[in-house]
């Protein structure tokens, strides 16, 4: 793999013993910081091609010593406790002079990120490839970004962030300002285009803290330092304003919980972990803003265009089901049920692995897939019948009992009602494995009711999906479905929409304050204003019920 680095001057400038290797440093209050200690970015390929070779390159360089870089990509410097403390200490500092900073000012933020970001996606792409997402999927994830700062998305973002009424003698404004200081926690499995996501909370006032994550950091120390850094400076943004390290976890989330300085925390990881954070954040008089597990559900009803109902679902095995947002479970109509696993059959044979780099590969490397064999090993013990799939792939996609890609697997599950005895069906997976249920016959009516009440049931909710034609049915399902952040009708499940949201959700997704994430609507909080000139305090107050009155009394008259 070839990398066009060219236009990062900042990290040649750190390149020193390692040649043309890019370095990127901790990046706190405007300033480098090397802490002399680093993690070096081994390409995916060559960890697929030679795992015992890749890894004993990259632990060589990391201990100080010296060996080829052919496979490695770039490195970053692993900040301290010191660091990980200066970088709130800057943006506590540089939180209230970006807040007083016009709001359509911070919004042009967005949209220099949206000019810099075209200009430079292939440069992203390539990142994400080196640091194991399939080339497909690390385009859709930065057409994805396209998305969260379209104008269209911008535009509708700002209006919600100030509104202006004249009333009488007064000028009334409902607004929301900043909460201060966030502090961002990116996931592992798409770290780089995440962090750019959080970072929106910069457009509403705040002042921001970003954590790259140890398994993947230069993606997202690339893209905020190439594509908003620069914008930040070209505004004149105060320094601090945005703070980037790469650090472990445990320790840097320990000190974000200590710190009063440390208003809100976006936190993405699994349910367990999330919730118990949850209730550590709420404790300390903190903001929890979660992106957690999603087990989204998919409705095909009996109308439904089958083609293309099938190439959404298999929308369950991009990246071996290691998104978040992909369909989890389907629901489908008896009457169509038997041809939809005939076609998702053919469909998810036809998802191969390979090396991320290459043409159509979908399907990523599940490094502990011992789980998913206990999720099918459950399901066919009660009853569920596997259609396709169920064994470990070679990267050239042979069966092989130690390989490192899961083969995509379809289940189907009859019965509605004991469906969620299933373990598949009851949690999130995060395999390339999707259960198909197959209902009871009953009416028509009675079977949408049961439909309805499995969607809304959901103990997660990110997303949702709906496959019919029947205009009724559709106006009724979505009038219904209360559950999740994204209800998609006819359309991608996970595709990405201006305007609409792309994360968030309700239950073991969001939280208990879970619902769709805008980051500059969730990092901020509703104020209202009045602006009132000649106005008597006593008639305001003592007076507003005589007002109320005769205004009734004239109205009668």
């Amino acid at each position: 793999m070839t990398l066009n680095l060219a236009g990062q001057t900042r990290a040649e400038t750190f390149a020193g013993a390692v040649g043309s290797v890019p370095t990127y440093l901790s990046y706190v209050g405007g300033r480098d910081i090397d802490s002399g200690q680093y993690l070096y970015t081994v390409t995916t390929r060559a960890l697929l091609e030679d795992v015992f070779t890749a890894l004993n390159t990259k632990r060589c360089l990391e201990n100080g010593g010296s060996a080829a870089t052919r496979d490695v990509v770039g490195r970053c410097a692993v900040a301290n406790g010191e660091t990980v403390l200066a970088a709130l200490d800057a943006a506590a500092a540089a939180a209230p002079e970006w807040a007083a900073v016009p709001l359509e000012t911070r919004m042009r933020l967005g949209a220099g990120i949206r000019d810099r970001l075209h200009a430079r996606h292939a440069e992203l792409v390539d990142l994400m490839v080196a640091e194991g997402s399939p080339r497909a999927l690390a385009q859709w994830q930065v057409a994805g970004l396209m998305e969260l700062f379209s104008p269209e998305t911008l535009a509708w973002c700002g209006s919600q962030l100030h509104h202006e009424f004249a009333y009488g003698a007064r000028r009334l404004i409902v607004r929301r300002v900043p909460d201060g200081v966030v502090c961002v926690h990116p996931p592992q499995n798409a770290p780089a285009a995440s962090a750019l996501f959080g970072i929106t909370a910069l457009l509403a006032g705040n002042a921001v803290v970003v954590r790259a994550p140890r398994s993947a950091p230069l993606g997202v120390l690339w893209a905020l330092r190439e594509l908003v850094v620069p914008v930040l400076d070209e505004l004149g943004a105060p320094a601090g304003v945005l703070n980037a390290f790469c650090a472990r976890p445990g320790p840097t989330l320990a000190a974000w919980l200590d710190s009063p300085l440390v208003n809100d925390i976006l936190y993405t990881g699994d349910v367990e972990r999330g919730l118990a954070f949850e209730r550590d954040c709420v404790a300390r008089g903190k903001k929890p803003i979660l992106e957690l597990a999603g087990n989204d559900c998919v409705v095909v009803w009996r109308d439904a265009d089958l083609e293309l109902a099938t190439e959404a679902l298999t929308e369950c095995f991009y990246g071996s089901g290691q998104i978040c947002m992909v369909p989890g479970q389907v629901l489908a109509h008896p009457a169509v049920a038997g041809e939809l696993l005939e076609r998702l059959s053919v469909a998810a044979a036809a998802i191969r692995p390979g090396y991320p780099e290459d043409e159509g590969v979908l399907l990523s490397p599940v490094l502990r897939s011992e789980r998913f064999f206990g999720y099918l090993r459950d399901a066919l013990d009660k009853g569920a019948t596997l259609v396709h799939g169920g064994r470990r792939l070679e990267v050239d996609g042979s069966p092989s009992d130690t390989g490192l890609f899961l083969e995509p697997t379809v289940l189907r599950v009859d019965g509605l009602r004991t469906a969620r005895d299933i373990e598949a069906v009851r949690t999130e997976t995060f395999f390339p494995l999707l259960p198909v249920i197959v209902p009871e016959p009953a009416p028509e009516a009675e079977l949408l009711e049961a439909f309805l009440n499995h969607v809304n049931s959901n103990r997660y909710g990110l997303r949702n999906s709906l496959w019919a034609k029947d205009e009724a049915v559709i106006e009724h399902v979505t009038a219904r479905v209360v559950n999740g952040g994204l209800l998609k009708v006819n359309d991608s499940h996970i595709g990405f929409l201006p305007y609409l949201p792309t994360h968030g959700g309700t239950g073991l997704t969001g939280g208990a304050f879970g619902e769709a994430n805008y980051p500059m609507l969730r990092s901020s909080h509703l104020q209202g204003v009045s602006l009132a000139g000649g106005i008597r305090p006593r008639d305001a107050v003592l007076g507003a019920y005589r007002a109320m009155t005769a205004d009734q009394t004239s109205r009668h008259d």
